[in-house]
């Protein structure tokens, strides 16, 4: 189990002000553990609700990595607009990269997932992060990307 250590805690509602994503394709519900221009860490609740189960696969329901990936994204995203300020809310963010994406182990309904993202850099508009995803502190993937902040 996971613990909340140094910095704030942004719950739904903010994180729906803060980023352009909304159901099916909201994959976060809480961002705890904030440090401006540094990390956050993203949870992620995992429940058979979910619409992509219905195919992924119905007989063994496993989250698909690239949604995994996303959820770092939306994860970063957070994160920029906690550091940028008011002005960053609601600004669309687009993957440039993906670099050294592993998938370790499968994530099911009912896991609790937390997306360690970190800053590497960020030059302009374009900033660079690593993730990690973890169930139950095990690592299930983690990627490096970038991603460009641009205006609607």
């Amino acid at each position: 189990m996971e613990t909340i250590s140094r910095g704030s805690v942004i719950d739904i509602n903010r994180v729906i002000r803060m980023i352009p994503h909304r159901y099916p394709f909201l994959m976060v519900d809480r961002v705890i553990d904030v440090v401006p221009d540094v990390s956050a860490v993203g949870i992620k609740n995992v429940t058979i609700n979910e619409p992509f189960f219905q195919g992924h696969f119905p007989s063994r329901p496993v989250m698909p990595g690239v949604l995994i990936i996303e959820s770092m994204a939306q994860t970063a995203a957070v994160l920029v607009v906690e550091t940028l300020g008011g002005q960053a809310e609601g600004k669309l963010v687009y993957f440039m990269t993906v670099d050294n994406a592993r998938f370790r182990k499968p994530v099911v309904p009912g896991d609790q997932m937390f997306i360690h993202v970190h800053k590497e850099r960020s030059r302009g508009n374009v900033w660079k992060f690593r993730g990690e995803a973890k169930v139950e502190g095990r690592l299930m993937a983690e990627a490096t990307y970038a991603a460009m902040i641009m205006d609607e």
